[in-house]
């Protein structure tokens, strides 16, 4: 874990200015215009990055080159009227744009609210170790689930505007994998971009004393034990408090993915909550992460020392 606690951003309010970006994949236009009006919908004032719809010239999985990528994140990070930063979608590319940002500017800069999961797992990382700014792991506005579910909306919502009504996070289908409570400083997201990370210059050196989000799209379950396989012969699991596990959304038949987590995380000797409700599922509950918090794997709950944003 990082030597001090990261910092949390201000809380929303009606009528601020935020900016959506692209930090990684290119995206659906209409999707993105959807995700604009639903924030608009919240009396907020969104502003889509400059290059937010467009596609690098000749790797087309990628939204715009590294450098415009890069350019439009920190311009809306050290923007003082833009009061928080929504990434529009995940796919992959944050690795190759997250080295151009000067993160001198941006620790200068005062902290917002930065919210995105799957590929911007690399940026939730850069931030709590770079910035020491705590970041929010939720959905991507121009994103099927956010578009779709209401709950998934809501509950974002609430974390911006009133984080003191969601102190608690609870999911219906919540399960000890090995029962007890842990506590510590949440942290991590989605799996392979946690083990894409070791050996990388700045990365976080271990998740030891923290409680860690593990969730996953795509993955067979040989690939996820590769990735937790790799996590633990790097020592970064070593003196994890506890873990929460979300969604394994087309990872293949779910008892085998569990066969797989179990093998390789019930070892560590502490608490594991499965099928905790945040990632890629159908429905998405917003973590935060570097916020102190309870995890109670038995309840299936995770408890917040403090809400999300000030």
């Amino acid at each position: 874990m990082t030597a001090t606690r990261p910092v949390r951003p201000p809380r929303l309010r009606p009528g601020d200015r935020v900016a959506v970006v692209a930090p990684s994949g290119p995206l659906v236009a209409e999707r993105l215009d959807r995700g604009l009006d639903v924030l608009r919908g919240w009396d907020l004032d969104p502003v889509a990055a400059p290059h937010a719809r467009g596609t690098h010239p000749t790797l087309g999985y990628l939204a715009a080159s590294d450098e415009e990528r890069a350019r439009d994140l920190q311009d809306a990070w050290c923007d003082p009227s833009v009061k928080a930063v929504f990434a529009a979608r995940g796919g992959y590319g944050a690795q190759r744009m997250v080295d151009l940002l000067d993160w001198d500017a941006l620790r200068a800069a005062a902290p917002k609210p930065l919210i995105g999961f799957s590929d911007v797992t690399v940026l939730h990382e850069a931030f709590a170790v770079r910035a020491g700014v705590s970041t929010l792991h939720g959905p991507a506005v121009a994103g099927e689930v956010f578009l779709k579910d209401d709950a998934t909306r809501e509950h974002l919502r609430r974390t911006l505007f009133a984080p003191e009504t969601v102190r608690t996070l609870v999911s219906p289908t919540a399960r000890p994998l090995v029962p007890g409570r842990a506590r510590g400083i949440t942290l991590g997201g989605c799996l392979a971009m946690l083990a894409s990370e070791l050996g990388t210059p700045r990365a976080r050196q271990g998740a030891a004393g923290g409680l860690l989000l593990l969730e996953d799209v795509g993955e067979p379950p040989y690939r996820i034990d590769r990735a937790l396989t790799q996590l633990l012969r790097a020592g970064w699991l070593d003196g994890v408090a506890g873990v929460a596990l979300g969604s394994w959304a087309r990872c293949g038949p779910y008892e085998q993915v569990r066969e797989v987590l179990g093998d390789r995380l019930a070892g560590l000797g502490v608490p594991v909550a499965e099928e905790f409700g945040f990632g890629h599922g159908d429905s998405a509950l917003t973590v935060p992460l570097g916020v102190p918090a309870e995890l109670d794997a038995t309840a299936g709950t995770l408890t917040f020392d403090v809400p999300a944003t000030v």
